[in-house]
């Protein structure tokens, strides 16, 4: 029976939950074999109640609560809960089958036994950076359905009574074309899990049945606090439709993402009609990729200090019919679906730019802009190289600051790839440029962040590029007056000299020693009007390369000279500039 614990309780047992998930984290990055894991942090970990329900979540990664949120209770859809031994361990990537949101991330979660009693559950999840699929790096921007992208995964033991399931690792193995690394990398994920377990025991010995109740109620707190934050939004509904480029070639498009948001007293329903169908690209998303989205965004706007688990969901409902580009149904391919789900954010936080004003931002970067470089080592033709890299942009400004540059958003919390890291580890290219980029934050009195161009030069013969990324065409978009950021641009130089834009979804395009790809990530949108930056902060905008003097012309109207190695403003050219306005 539960009994009633005390608010300091509650919140030291929080606080002791996330502390064990984010052990867990730490444990899979330090045992991790590949880069992608151990450098770029493309994890997440989670402690769930007995009935599966996520109680605590580490801050990494947003876009794994969807494939974490339902992981637990499809275990218990298969196997019967007498069934599960502590040693267990299960494994699963099927984005329709509850293990995941695209195949590349396996998720392995354990329950938690103290003398026979089920206290709990502790998962992990992990991007492995190839499961097979018709490209290296398991994501083709030319998919056509979920089969095209990886090895699918049902939810089996990959350990049993603490026997690791060989026979479930070697079928990975075998269809991952860098099958070492899958194996080092499932390994540090069990290993992860092993430290989860321990301290959970740890929590229990010491606080006992108290731990658990403890659980019941973190969920209830969040619940009551996020209705406590929509209860202090004014009543009534809010629009906003902003749209993906295209899904590729198969679907050369515009792609339309709207929501109308109806808020009533301390409940909200998020309303996705008028989105566009599911299309033969791989930008569809799952349900649970969507309220992972949704359950992001409103911690976000509402209260950042809601603690991330299961309890949010009881305080908004989400509409959106089967078939939806953001609840596409099996077969979808569903391996950029990050771009979409960025877009989905986007377009909540410009709904809820009119309701909650204070605390909107323009529109960010928000395309996970992906270079993903493969092929076979010259010298050692059996080493096969997967090089994946998620390059930053900008986040959108606020009524109060500029946008942050270089940095990932929304949707994604990966760091980048030292570049020292990268070339000792995969010889097929190096950096030949890491910079942001002037002019590509949007213009206003708070100015958006600048996107980032990061160039690679080819290294040997026949390496393939693939270039998954969106906010190329549909720039992330300025609010109250601010003007749009620049949207993101894919370029090769051959080694004659010859430059060839690349669209934003390419796939496995050839490329020799000498070539050079150029990745132009998005900037952010403004916020304001541009006439009202104050003249100081724009003469710093320039001395420190983020401004050009003809931008601070062209969109601010303010004339900029340097005299005696200083900038400054030139009043009379800039008061006509403005007078012609």
């Amino acid at each position: 029976m539960k009994q009633t614990v005390d608010a300091v309780t509650v919140e030291i047992v929080g606080n002791l939950l996330l502390s064990i998930a984010e052990e867990m984290g730490y444990a899979v990055i330090r045992s991790a074999y590949s880069t992608n894991i151990k450098e770029r942090r493309d994890i997440s970990s989670a402690v769930f109640d007995p009935e599966g329900n996520m109680v605590a979540q580490a801050e990494h990664v947003a876009m794994h609560l969807g494939s974490l949120l339902g992981i637990i209770k499809e275990v218990y859809k298969h196997f019967d809960k007498k069934e599960i031994r502590p040693g267990d361990m299960f494994i699963g990537n099927d984005p329709y089958n509850g293990g995941g949101t695209h195949l590349p991330d396996i998720t392995i979660a354990a329950p938690v036994f103290v003398d026979g009693k089920l206290i709990g559950w502790v998962a992990n999840l992990a991007h492995h950076s190839d499961v097979g699929g018709k490209v290296a790096g398991s994501t083709s921007g030319d998919a056509v359905s979920v089969f095209q992208e990886g090895t699918k995964i049902p939810l089996v033991r990959i350990c049993r009574e603490n026997e690791l399931c060989l026979d479930i690792v070697h079928i990975i193995m075998a269809n991952s074309r860098i099958p070492s690394e899958r194996y080092g990398d499932l390994q540090a994920q069990i290993a992860a899990n092993a430290v989860g377990i321990r301290r959970f025991k740890e929590a229990y010995y010491r606080y006992g049945n108290v731990l658990i109740d403890s659980m019941y109620e973190l969920q209830d707190y969040a619940e009551r606090k996020l209705r406590a934050g929509i209860s202090k939004l004014p009543d009534g509904e809010y629009s906003f439709m902003d749209y993906m480029d295209d899904a590729g070639i198969t679907y050369p498009h515009p792609i339309p993402i709207a929501v109308r948001i109806t808020i009533k007293g301390d409940t909200m329903e998020l309303d996705f009609t008028g989105t566009n169908k599911q299309v033969e690209g791989p930008i569809n998303v799952t349900k649970n990729g969507l309220l992972a989205t949704v359950f992001y965004s409103l911690k976000a706007i509402i209260n950042p200090d809601i603690p991330s688990n299961a309890g949010i969901y009881r305080a908004f409902s989400v509409s959106a019919e089967e078939g939806l580009i953001v609840n596409a149904q099996n077969p979808a391919p569903v391996g950029a679906r990050i771009d979409t789900c960025m877009r989905v954010a986007d377009v909540i936080f410009g709904a809820m730019a009119k309701a909650a004003p204070e605390r909107a931002i323009a529109g960010c970067n928000s395309s996970c802009t992906s270079a993903i470089f493969s092929g076979n080592d010259p010298i050692d033709k059996e080493h096969f190289y997967v090089y994946l890299e998620t390059i930053a942009g900008g986040s959108g400004a606020s009524k109060y600051k500029d946008g942050l540059s270089g940095v990932q958003v929304h949707m994604t919390n990966t760091s980048n790839l030292p570049i020292e890291a990268l070339e000792m580890e995969f010889p097929l290219v190096n950096v030949r440029k890491y910079a942001l980029l002037p002019d590509s934050g949007g213009a206003g009195r708070t100015r958006g962040g600048l996107g980032i161009i990061r160039e690679f030069e080819i290294m040997y013969d026949g390496i393939n590029y693939t270039g998954l990324g969106d906010r190329q065409i549909h720039k992330p978009y300025g609010l109250a007056g601010g003007l749009n950021g620049t949207g993101g641009k894919y370029y090769v130089t051959r080694v004659d000299g010859t430059v060839e834009p690349l669209p934003s979804k390419c796939t496995d395009i050839r490329l020799n020693k000498g070539d050079l790809i150029s990745v132009r990530t998005p900037g952010a949108g403004g916020y304001g009007s541009p006439l009202e930056r104050p003249f100081e902060w724009l003469v710093r905008d320039i001395v420190e390369g983020k401004v050009t003097v003809q931008a601070a012309g062209e969109d601010y109207k303010v004339a900029i000279i340097e005299k005696d190695g200083r900038y400054q403003v030139e009043e009379a050219l800039t008061e006509k500039l403005r007078k012609d306005l």
